[in-house]
C-alpha cells in the first residue's frame, strides 16, 4: 500500500464538487489529493451551452432550495452556510467576474465555461491530481484504503465527489444505501411523431402535467420534446410511471376571432403563423382538417374553435425518456445517512460526500452547480476543523 503520499485527504472525483472542495481546503492551507481518471472539470465545459451557468440569483435560502425536487429540506442547512452570495464571492476571488441574465441565471462575463474551468484549475495549483480510476474504498486501520486500477493508497479522510453512476459502488461498498438513479432533467420520447417539427422552438409557453402548471421554453426533437420547460416537468415526474400526458398552451392571450376579423383575405396558415412557427401552424391545421390556404373570412365558428382548442390545449403523450438525453439524474446516496451540516457520513466516520453523488437534483438554471459548490464547501470546512 502506498504510504509516501504527503496528503492525508483524498478527494475521489475531479468534477465541480471535488475541485470546489479542494479549493476550499487549499484556502485553509490543506492540500488534498484528487483522483480523476479524465481531465479535471471536463464536465463543466458543456454546462450552460458552453457558457457555464454557474449559479442562480436567488439569495433567499428557502426559495433557492425550493428548486430541488430531491433534497430541498436537506439543503436548508447547507445554503445557510454557503449560498449564492458566497458562490459569487468565491468566483470573484479566483478572478471570475459574473453577470445576471433577465431570467436570474448567473454566467461569467466572458460567457466561456473554459474560463471558469481555467480559473478553478489555477486556484488548485499545488494540489496533486492522480489520473487513476478508483475502484474501491475500504475502512482500514482507522482510515481508508483507496484502491485504484494500479495500486492501493492509505488516507485518513476521504471525500467522494464523483458525479453520476460510477461512484455508487464506492458508496455502497462502505455500507451506504443508494436511491435508485433515474433520468431527471431529460428529453422525452412521445407517442406522437414530431420528426417534421424537429428543431422548432417556442418561448414562454405554459404547460400542465399531472395537474401541475409549468412555464418556460421548449422545442420539438426528432423523437419528441426537449428544452427547459420539458426538463422541469421531467424533473418533477422523474419517479412517475410512463405514459403520462402534457398539455401545452401556445396562446399568449391572442384572440383568434379578432385576428380573423382584421385580416379577412389573409390565409389561415399565415394568421396562425403569427402565434406559432409556420411549420407548427401547418401541423395544427392538419389536425383540425382545415385547408391551410383558406382565407380568414371563410373560417366559421366551429373551425375557429377547433383551431383555438388545439393551440391552447396541444396535448402529447410522453412514453419514455430519450436514450442519452438526460442532463442530470436523480438518486444517489441516501440523505438520511449524511449529516447536512458537515457532509460527513453517519455510517462511516471521516468519509464525506459532495455534489451529484448525493440524492439531490435541481432544475435547470445553475442549481445543480450550486449544490456542488455548497456541499464542497461544507465538506472542506468539516475536514479542516478536525486537522
Amino acid at each position: 500500500m502506498e504510504q509516501g503520499l504527503k496528503s492525508r485527504i483524498a478527494i475521489i472525483g475531479g468534477g465541480p464538487a471535488g475541485c470546489a472542495c479542494a479549493c476550499f481546503l487549499k484556502q485553509k492551507g490543506i492540500l488534498p489529493i484528487i483522483f480523476e481518471k479524465n481531465s479535471p472539470l471536463k464536465t463543466l465545459l458543456p454546462t450552460g451551452g458552453g457558457r457555464c451557468n454557474l449559479a442562480h440569483a436567488e439569495f433567499d435560502l428557502k426559495e433557492l432550495a425550493a428548486n430541488y425536487p430531491r433534497g430541498e429540506k436537506f439543503l436548508y442547512s447547507v445554503f445557510s452556510r454557503f449560498g449564492t452570495s458566497d458562490t459569487l464571492e468565491f468566483f470573484e476571488k479566483i478572478g471570475i467576474k459574473t453577470y445576471i441574465q433577465d431570467d436570474m441565471r448567473i454566467f461569467p462575463v466572458s460567457d466561456k465555461a473554459s474560463d471558469v474551468r481555467n480559473a478553478i484549475l489555477e486556484a488548485l495549483k499545488g494540489v496533486k491530481i492522480i489520473k487513476e480510476n478508483v475502484i474501491s474504498i475500504k475502512c482500514c486501520n482507522g482510515g481508508f484504503e483507496v484502491r485504484s486500477e494500479n495500486k492501493a493508497y492509505f488516507f485518513e479522510k476521504v471525500v467522494i465527489a464523483i458525479g453520476g453512476h460510477s461512484a455508487f459502488s464506492l458508496a455502497s461498498g462502505v455500507g451506504h444505501k443508494i436511491i435508485e438513479p433515474k433520468p431527471a432533467l431529460t428529453v422525452l420520447k412521445t407517442k406522437e411523431v414530431f420528426s417534421f417539427l424537429s428543431g422548432v422552438s417556442l418561448k414562454n409557453i405554459t404547460a400542465v402535467c399531472d395537474n401541475k402548471s409549468y412555464f418556460g421554453d421548449f422545442l420539438f426533437t426528432h423523437e419528441g420534446i426537449s428544452g427547459p420547460l420539458v426538463y422541469k416537468i421531467t424533473s418533477i415526474m422523474a419517479r412517475e410511471k410512463f405514459p403520462y400526458k402534457i398539455t401545452f398552451n401556445f396562446m399568449h392571450g391572442e384572440d383568434l376571432q379578432e385576428m380573423l376579423n382584421k385580416n379577412p383575405h389573409k390565409n389561415i396558415k399565415n394568421i396562425i403563423s403569427e402565434i406559432v412557427p409556420k411549420s407548427l401552424a401547418e401541423t395544427v391545421l392538419k389536425i383540425c382538417g382545415i385547408d391551410e390556404n383558406l382565407e380568414a373570412h371563410k373560417i366559421n365558428g366551429k373551425m375557429r374553435d377547433r383551431i383555438t382548442n388545439i393551440l391552447s390545449s396541444f396535448t402529447v403523450e410522453a412514453i419514455s425518456t430519450a436514450k442519452g438525453g438526460e442532463v442530470v439524474t436523480c438518486g444517489g446516496v441516501s440523505l438520511d445517512e449524511v449529516d447536512n451540516k458537515t457532509m460527513e457520513s453517519k455510517i462511516c466516520k471521516n468519509l464525506y460526500f459532495c455534489g451529484e453523488i448525493l440524492d439531490i437534483d435541481g432544475f435547470c438554471g445553475g442549481f445543480n452547480l450550486q449544490n456542488c459548490w455548497s456541499t464542497g464547501f461544507l465538506a472542506a470546512e468539516a475536514i479542516s476543523s478536525k486537522i
